[in-house]
């Protein structure tokens, strides 16, 4: 079974830094895409950005481009989502998801649904 599970969440400042990693088992780390989202209560579930062996970086989000990254890790198994200059507006539950057999991140619009597996999401809050 496929599982993901994120961590690297808190609290920090406007500013900050924070890197979120999201492991992956249950699966060979082979032609994947793994995305990471971000959800608001009351706010729908938004993409925030993907990885897969074709998308290096494709950005879902445009006010995280130039502060965010991803990366992964193949030997082990993990996805990362390097967090800087953190804002308010980026306070969410942060969740990872993956679909497997896939060479290409996902493209807009639907996102949600073309993942297949999610994790259960880590707290990132920002204050001013």
């Amino acid at each position: 079974e496929v599982q993901l599970v994120e961590s690297g969440g808190g609290s920090v400042q406007t500013g900050g830094s924070l890197r979120l990693s999201c492991a992956v088992s249950g699966f060979t780390f082979d032609d994947f895409a793994i995305g990471w989202f971000r959800q608001v209560p009351g706010k729908e579930r938004e993409g925030v950005v993907c990885i897969s062996s074709t998308d290096g970086g494709l950005f879902y989000e445009d006010s995280v481009k130039d502060r965010f990254t991803i990366s992964s890790d193949n030997a082990k198994n993990t996805v990362y989502l390097q967090m800087n200059s953190l804002k308010p507006e980026d306070t969410a539950v942060y969740y990872c998801a993956i679909l497997i057999m896939a060479t290409r991140c996902p493209r807009p619009p639907n996102l949600y649904p073309q993942f297949e597996y999610w994790g259960q999401g880590t707290l990132v809050t920002v204050s001013e």
